[in-house]
C-alpha cells in the first residue's frame, strides 16, 4: 500500500505548504506529488522549491512554472500599476531562484504516469492530459472533461490549475481529481490537497482542508 499526498498551486506560498505538510503527517504518507505552479508569485519561492527538493517530491510543470523560467520581464512592458508591480515581482522571484532552479523549471515535465498496485494509472498534470495549460473546472459537464482526457489513457487523473478543489467520476470510469490550491484557495484562508491511498484492488481519495 502506498499513499501519495498530492498538492497543487503553491504559488511560493511556503507558510501555507508547512501547513499542509504538518496536517498530511499526521495522517501518513509516503510520496509527495505536486501539480505545478510551485514558486510565482508568493513571498518564499525558494523556501518551497528546497521543501520540495528535500521530499523527493515528483513534480509536473505549471503554466506559472513555464512562464517563470523562460520569460525575461526585462522584455516587456507594462500599462498598468498591476501589471508593473507583476512584472517586478517575476524579476524578484528569478533573481531569488537563480539561473539553476529556473533551468530545472524549465525542465519539469508537462505529465508523469505512476502504475499503481491495482495495475491501474495515475497521470499527473497541472492542467489536463490533452493540454496542460487548460484545467478542468467543477463547472464543466462530463464531455468538456472526456475531450480534455486526451489519447494517454489512466483511470485516475491527478491535476490542478484552477485552484478549486473537487472529485469526480466520468460515466466510463475515468477519475478526476483536483487538488485544489495550497496558495491561492479561492476566497483564501485555506488550502487544499488529498491523499490518495493505493492497494492492490483500487484506491481511496482522501480530500485534506487545511486553516490558514
Amino acid at each position: 500500500m502506498l499513499r501519495f499526498l498530492c498538492l497543487s498551486d503553491i504559488h511560493g506560498h511556503y507558510g501555507a505548504l508547512q501547513a499542509v505538510l504538518t496536517e498530511a503527517n499526521a495522517h501518513g504518507w509516503d510520496q509527495l506529488v505536486v501539480c505545478g505552479d510551485l514558486c510565482f508569485p508568493g513571498p518564499e519561492p525558494l523556501k518551497v522549491w528546497e521543501t520540495l527538493r528535500r521530499h523527493n517530491a515528483l513534480v509536473v510543470q505549471g503554466v506559472g512554472d513555464r512562464a517563470l523560467a523562460r520569460i525575461d520581464p526585462k522584455k516587456l512592458s507594462a500599462t498598468t500599476d498591476t501589471e508593473r508591480a507583476r512584472l517586478r515581482r517575476l524579476q524578484e522571484v528569478r533573481t531569488e531562484l537563480g539561473d539553476l532552479i529556473l533551468a530545472r523549471l524549465a525542465k519539469l515535465p508537462p505529465t508523469a504516469t505512476l502504475p499503481l498496485e491495482s495495475g491501474q494509472t495515475m497521470l499527473v498534470v497541472h492542467g489536463s492530459p490533452a493540454d496542460p495549460t487548460e484545467a478542468f473546472s467543477e463547472a464543466m459537464s462530463d464531455d468538456e472533461m472526456r475531450a480534455l482526457l486526451g489519447e494517454e489513457y489512466a483511470e485516475l487523473i491527478v491535476c490542478g490549475g484552477s485552484h478549486g478543489a473537487f472529485d469526480r467520476v466520468l460515466d466510463d470510469g475515468v477519475r478526476i481529481v483536483n487538488v485544489g490550491s495550497v496558495g491561492e484557495a479561492p476566497g483564501g484562508g485555506y488550502a487544499t490537497a488529498c491523499i490518495i491511498e493505493t492497494a492492490q484492488v483500487g484506491f481511496k481519495v482522501s480530500p485534506l482542508t487545511v486553516s490558514l
